[in-house]
């Protein structure tokens, strides 16, 4: 049966509307997104055969073009919904660092950093620049590597903190492999870029390693 339908109250963008975009199932929200779905079945049925085959709302983001558009009913143009969605989620989270709301709450930070980084192929390391208040000035992609490191020049990123007139630096990488334990060269690496920027009397403020879970804080381990 067609989702117009079902009674007002069950069918989701109505009950969107009525209560909510919290109030909604992963399938309901799902479903609004794909708008239709495959013949014999709603849109409904779709989204939750497409949660069940990859593994949940994460699974179905982080599968890749030919593999999620080779699943029936789905195609270039529900990927390219998908991913806009992805990255208005990432946009959104953004928007709260630009406002200066990171440090006032840490958690922000790390949501952030995960969206960003936590599903991605290769080895990225980022800064999050911020002033003498605390405001994010720029968040930027700072070198790229393979599937398991990424060579950083400690010089290029205190080059880049005194381009933006930064007082405060946090920076972060992600390992592939979803394991977040900071390895030994991780820890060195954070004492070299604490003490070239301490030269320029920029402060090192953090460097997170996302993975699987929660980003791990070297500041937090007691290693700056």
């Amino acid at each position: 049966m067609s989702i117009v339908c079902w009674p007002t109250a069950e069918r989701p963008r109505e009950r969107l509307l009525a209560q909510g975009a919290g109030r909604l199932t992963d399938a309901e929200v799902l479903a609004i997104l794909l708008r239709h779905g495959r013949r014999g079945g709603t849109a409904v049925d779709l989204a939750r055969e497409l949660l069940g085959s990859f593994g949940g709302i994460r699974g179905l983001l982080d599968t890749p073009r030919e593999r999620l558009c080779a699943h029936p009913g789905i195609g270039a143009t529900h990927f390219c919904l998908l991913q806009a969605a992805l990255e208005l989620a990432r946009r959104h989270l953004a928007a709260d660092l630009a406002r200066g709301e990171a440090l006032a709450n840490p958690q922000v930070t790390r949501r952030y950093l995960t969206a960003w980084l936590r599903a991605r192929e290769r080895e990225i390391f980022c800064g999050l620049f911020l002033d003498n208040r605390h405001r994010v000035l720029a968040a930027e992609e700072l070198f790229q590597g393979s599937i398991d490191s990424a060579a950083v020049h400690p010089r290029e990123i205190v080059k880049r903190a005194l381009a933006l007139n930064a007082a405060a630096v946090i920076v972060a990488h992600n390992h592939p492999s979803g394991v977040a334990e900071p390895s030994r060269a991780d820890e060195l690496l954070t004492k070299r870029l604490h003490d070239a920027l301490a030269l320029v009397e920029i402060r090192l403020l953090d460097h997170f390693v996302v993975g699987e879970g929660e980003p791990v804080s070297l500041a937090e381990r007691g290693l700056l």
